[in-house]
């Protein structure tokens, strides 16, 4: 069978790659280990963009109907990616910076950084300094008026559920809380604690925590 790109259902484009059987398996070579390894990597990457996951666990290589089905098994050529090889691809992305282990003290499931904490913590506070923009133009008042801008308080569930889709919708905890922390680095941010449990202030980029 000719090697050939191939657009799964939702959309996303496979290399020509992923139509090779060997590719699905942890090759003894290192040289060859390696090149399949960083491909793997940055279509989990993409993948994970596409479609806005932010988790992948080695359990997801070893039963079918899951959101990874598209790229970690190929049924044209009747293979699935080894779990053992996902397991050493998770490792090879946690030593990157491209993922960490979550949650912590295991080594089956990572949170993946298709966006890394840094560039969330711009999102996050492009974001809120959009509502804020909104806000003074009465444009959305009904609605930031009961979530919050720069110099008040917004629940962590307010960032990630808010009424209207955002960058933020869906985006676990622990990066929330990773972006939180490095904006409290420049003073644009800091977590504190709410009756409904944990929030964030934001402040304007001159103010001080």
């Amino acid at each position: 069978m000719a090697l050939s790109t191939y657009t799964t259902t939702t959309g996303f484009l496979l290399p020509s790659i992923h139509s090779a059987p060997p590719f699905f398996t942890q090759q003894p070579h290192p040289a060859s280990l390696s090149i399949a390894t960083e491909q793997w990597i940055q279509i989990i990457l993409k993948y994970a963009r596409h479609r806005r996951l932010f988790t992948v666990r080695v359990e997801d290589s070893e039963v079918s109907g899951n959101d990874w089905d598209e790229i970690l098994r190929n049924e044209r050529i009747n293979r699935k990616l080894i779990p053992s090889y996902l397991s050493y691809i998770l490792a090879q992305m946690v030593s990157q910076k491209l993922a960490v282990y979550e949650p912590p003290k295991q080594d089956r499931s990572i949170l993946i950084y298709w966006r890394l904490p840094e560039e969330w913590a711009e999102v996050l506070y492009e974001w809120v300094r959009l509502l804020e923009a909104l806000w003074f133009n009465s444009i959305i008042h009904s609605q930031v008026s009961s979530t919050g801008n720069l110099n008040t308080i917004m629940t962590f569930y307010e960032i990630t559920d808010p009424p209207v889709e955002s960058p933020l919708s869906g985006l676990p905890i622990p990066l929330l809380r990773q972006a939180i922390t490095l904006l409290s680095k420049s003073n644009r941010a800091q977590i504190i604690a709410i009756s409904e449990g944990e929030g964030v202030r934001f402040f304007p980029t001159t103010g001080k925590a």
